[in-house]
């Protein structure tokens, strides 16, 4: 009789553990508005490109398409600011962002210090996406 009575009591526990005590959540009269898609860019955004020269002085930038900024050696410090103004106005007017990726395509003679100086002012305004084209 014992033994019955355990599997009573355990017919009982498992009822009342797999039982839905709340009712269900479906009974609501509700709608929901029909969902809309977002324009969502699809793949990865064109960069900026950066087209660096040497020149007899220094070297040329050309922001894109449209601007150009000469970086001579004598006033180096303040053509990066004035670059890195021309950036800015740039990014603005196409409507990007700090992290949309930035190309930079050095000439041939450009000289290390300009290549690493540019690099360095663009890393320091909070440019991350910042790549290079190969050129030969």
């Amino acid at each position: 009789m014992a033994p019955m009575i355990d599997m009573v009591f355990l017919l009982l526990i498992f009822f009342l553990v797999t039982a839905r005590w709340r009712p269900e959540e479906d009974f609501l009269p509700l709608q929901l508005a029909a969902a809309k898609g977002q324009d969502i860019p699809l793949g990865r955004v064109e960069p900026l490109e950066l087209y660096v020269l040497a020149t007899p002085t220094g070297c040329r930038v050309k922001i894109g398409r449209a601007d150009e900024i000469e970086i001579a050696d004598r006033t180096i410090d303040a053509d990066l600011a004035v670059m890195i103004e021309k950036i800015e106005s740039r990014l603005l007017a196409d409507k990007r962002f700090a992290d949309d990726p930035i190309e930079i395509i050095f000439g041939p003679d450009v000289k290390w210090e300009h290549q690493a100086k540019i690099y360095n002012v663009l890393f320091g305004t909070g440019l991350a996406d910042i790549t290079f084209r190969m050129t030969e």
